[in-house]
């Protein structure tokens, strides 16, 4: 794989969520193959810095991440809090979405 610095950004999706942001971004290395960053974001308060956690997501790996990711959100969903209703700030995401377009 090369090198992480050499890689360009060919997509990149924001989601912002309370005090966090994700960043979802694809990437392409040197051989022109593709992978898949997932960055958190957070400010910190004391010193104003921005704490990042990131996850590398390979091709190969793609199908796996989907289908544990899925499966652990609908086990919350359908599991463990059936009642609450997860679209509750859908509106706000999606007007959050549009005003930085």
């Amino acid at each position: 794989m090369a090198n992480h610095s050499d890689n360009r950004e060919v997509f990149s999706k924001r989601v912002r969520a309370g005090k966090r942001t994700y960043f979802f971004d694809v990437k392409t290395t040197r051989g022109n193959d593709y992978y898949i960053t997932i960055t958190e974001s957070k400010r910190r308060f004391e010193d104003g810095n921005y704490v990042k956690h990131k996850i590398f997501l390979y091709k190969e790996d793609f199908n796996k991440f989907m289908d544990a990711f899925s499966e652990t959100v609908n086990h919350v969903k359908s599991e463990l809090m059936p009642e609450y209703d997860f679209d509750e700030f859908k509106n706000d995401d999606e007007e959050e979405q549009s005003a930085a377009e």
